[in-house]
C-alpha cells in the first residue's frame, strides 16, 4: 500500500466522523423536541393536536423528501446537497427558536425538515462509495450507533437546555454543531455521484408519496378533532366547509386517499423503471430479501420508539412531577443502555452473525417495553423506571447499530443512494407514524379513562369532571399540574394522575406490540455468518 493509500484511508475516517456529526445533528432535533413539550405547551399555549404536529411534521417533511433528495445527491453530487441541506436546516432552527406561538414553530419545524431531507441521505450513500469490506462493517454500525445514541440524548439535553436557559435553546444550539459541520465538509468530505443515471426527474412520483404520506399522518393526528368515523365539526377544505353535519367525517377519506396514493406511487415506480426513466425508488430493491424484511423491521421499530419519546415525557412531567430535566435524565438511561451494548454488540456479531443481534435486540426491547407497562403507578420511583429504560436502550443499540448494515448489505454499490434513502425514509416514516398513532391512541385512552376516574371522586359535579376531563386530554396532562397547586384537591390530583397512568399504559402496550411484530419480520431477514474480515483481506489484495 503507498503512502498515499494511507493517507486517503486515515482521511475516510475523518470524513466518517464529519458525516456522523451531521447525522447528529438531524437525528437531535428528532428527539430534542420530546422531552421539551411539557414546557412547550404551557409557554406556548399548546393542545395536544398541536403538540403532536410539533413533534411529527419534522419526521413528515423528512419522510416525503427524502428520497428525493438521495436521487438529486446521486446525479448533482452528495456533498453539494448535504452542504445545502445544513444551511436550510440552520434557517429552519433559527425560525423555530424565534416562534412565539404554534403555527410560527410548526413552519419553523417544516424548514428544519427540508434541510435534514438533504443531510441524511448523503451520509449513508457517501459511506457506501467510500468503504468496503469490515471498513464497511464498522462504519454502518457507527451510522446505526449514531442514530440510536443520539436519538435517545436528545431528551436529556433538550432538558437541560429549557431548565437552566429557555426553550429556544433547543433549536438555536443547532448553529455551532452546523458550522463544525459546514467546515468539515470543505476541507474533508469528497464529492461523490452515481456514475450512471436514467434520464428524467420524477416529479410525479415525488407529488404521489408525499401526498400520501402527509395525508395519513394528517388523518392519524386530527381523527380525535374532526372525528374518526362520525363528524365531530366543521372541516375547512379550500373555502369550503366539510360540515359537521354529513353522514361521515372526512378522517376516513383522507386516509383512503392517502393509502391509493401510495399505491399510485408504487406502480407508477414500476413503470418509470420498465421505460427506463429515473425513478425515486426502484421496486426490484424489495427483492431483495434482506432489504425488503429489514426495511419492514425498522418502520416498525422507529414506530414504536418514536411513540414512546412522544408519551414518556408527558407522563414523567405532568404525572410523576419531574422538572424537564428530571425527565431527560430518567430518559438518558435509554442512551446509557444503547451506549452499552454497543460494546456488547461486536463479539455477539462476530459469534452469532449480524441479524441475530438484531432479533435479540428487538427481543429486548420488546420484554423491557412491556415489563415498564406492566410496573407504571402514579407514583413509580425515578430510578425504576430508568433501569427500565436502560433496558431498553440495550436492545435498542444492539438492534439499531447493526439493522443499517444489514438493509443495505446486498444493495449493488451503484444503487447505494437509492437504497440508504429508501431506508433512511422507512425510520422516518417510521417515527412520524409512532407520534401520529401513539398520540392518537393516548388521546383516545384519555378521553375513555379520564371520565370514568374522576366519576369516582365525591362531590364533584358532571359539568365540573367533564370540563376537567377535555382541559387534561387538549393540554396533553398540562392541566394536573394546575390542579397539584391547588389546595383541597388531592381526590382530584389522584384521579387524574391515575387516569393519564392508565392511558399510559395502554400506549407502552401498544409500542410493545409494534416491536413484537418488528421482531417477528425480523426473524425473516436472512442471516448469514460475519464475514467482515474476509471481506477486508479481499479489499485489501484487490488494492
Amino acid at each position: 500500500m503507498t503512502e498515499t493509500q494511507l493517507d486517503l484511508g486515515r482521511r475516510k475516517w475523518v470524513t466518517l466522523a464529519v458525516l456522523a456529526l451531521g447525522l447528529s445533528m438531524v437525528v437531535l432535533d428528532g428527539t430534542i423536541v420530546a422531552v421539551s413539550l411539557p414546557v412547550l405547551i404551557d409557554q406556548l399555549q399548546l393542545n395536544i393536536t398541536q403538540a403532536q404536529w410539533i413533534n411529527s411534521i419534522y419526521a413528515v417533511v423528512l419522510a416525503a423528501l427524502l428520497i428525493t433528495s438521495g436521487r438529486l445527491g446521486d446525479r448533482l453530487g452528495r456533498r453539494a446537497m448535504f452542504a445545502v441541506g445544513v444551511v436550510v436546516f440552520l434557517l429552519g432552527s433559527v425560525l423555530a427558536a424565534r416562534a412565539h406561538s404554534a403555527w410560527p414553530l410548526i413552519i419553523g419545524r417544516i424548514v428544519q425538515g427540508i434541510g435534514a431531507a438533504g443531510v441524511m441521505p448523503g451520509t449513508l450513500a457517501t459511506m457506501n462509495a467510500l468503504f468496503r469490506g469490515r471498513d464497511r462493517a464498522i462504519a454502518f454500525a457507527v451510522w446505526g450507533s449514531v442514530m440510536a445514541g443520539v436519538a435517545a440524548i436528545g431528551p436529556l439535553l433538550g432538558g437541560w437546555l429549557t431548565t437552566y436557559f429557555t426553550w429556544p435553546w433547543i433549536f438555536l444550539v443547532n448553529l455551532p454543531l452546523g458550522a463544525v459541520v459546514l467546515i468539515g465538509l470543505v476541507l474533508f468530505v469528497p464529492e461523490t455521484r452515481m456514475g450512471k443515471a436514467a434520464p428524467g426527474l420524477d416529479v410525479d412520483g415525488f407529488l404521489l408519496s408525499a401526498a400520501g404520506f402527509a395525508l395519513l399522518v394528517f388523518g392519524l393526528i386530527e381523527g380525535q378533532t374532526y372525528g374518526w368515523w362520525k363528524p365531530r365539526r366543521e372541516f375547512p377544505l379550500a373555502g369550503w366547509n366539510w360540515p359537521a353535519t354529513a353522514p361521515i367525517s372526512v378522517i376516513p377519506i383522507l386516509l383512503a386517499l392517502g393509502v391509493v396514493a401510495l399505491i399510485l406511487f408504487v406502480r407508477w415506480e414500476r413503470h418509470r423503471k420498465l421505460i427506463g426513466r429515473s425513478a425515486l425508488v426502484d421496486p426490484a430493491l424489495f427483492r431483495i430479501p434482506s432489504f425488503r424484511w429489514g426495511n419492514i423491521t425498522a418502520f416498525v421499530v422507529a414506530l414504536g420508539e418514536f411513540g414512546l419519546l412522544f408519551v414518556l415525557p408527558l407522563f414523567m412531567v405532568n404525572v410523576l412531577g419531574l422538572s424537564t430535566l428530571g425527565a431527560g435524565y430518567v430518559l438518558a438511561a435509554m442512551a446509557a443502555g444503547a451506549f452499552l451494548a454497543a460494546g456488547l454488540a461486536e463479539g455477539a456479531v462476530r459469534r452469532y452473525g449480524p441479524v441475530r443481534v438484531v432479533q435479540l435486540g428487538l427481543g429486548i426491547e420488546t420484554a423491557a417495553v412491556a415489563l415498564t407497562a406492566l410496573f407504571v403507578t402514579p407514583h413509580i420511583s425515578g430510578w425504576w423506571l430508568a433501569v427500565l429504560l436502560m433496558g431498553y436502550g440495550v436492545g435498542l443499540g444492539m438492534a439499531s447499530a447493526q439493522l443499517t448494515g444489514t438493509v443495505l448489505a446486498d444493495v449493488p454499490t451503484d444503487n447505494s443512494g437509492q437504497g440508504s434513502a429508501t431506508q433512511s425514509t422507512v425510520r422516518q416514516v417510521g417515527s412520524a407514524f409512532g407520534t401520529a398513532v401513539i398520540g392518537a391512541l393516548l388521546s383516545a385512552a384519555l378521553a375513555h379513562d379520564l371520565p370514568k376516574r374522576l366519576s369516582r371522586v365525591p362531590d364533584l359535579p358532571k359539568p365540573a369532571a367533564d370540563t376537567l376531563a377535555t382541559a387534561t386530554r387538549e393540554s396533553a396532562g398540562g392541566a394536573i399540574s394546575g390542579v397539584r397547586d391547588r389546595h383541597g384537591a388531592a381526590a382530584i390530583l389522584d384521579a387524574l394522575s391515575r387516569a393519564f397512568t392508565d392511558s399510559t399504559r395502554t400506549t407502552l402496550l401498544a409500542a410493545a406490540l409494534f416491536l413484537l411484530i418488528g421482531l417477528a419480520s425480523a426473524t425473516r431477514i436472512p442471516n448469514r455468518p460475519y464475514t467482515g474480515v474476509a471481506e477486508a483481506d479481499e479489499d485489501a489484495q484487490s488494492s
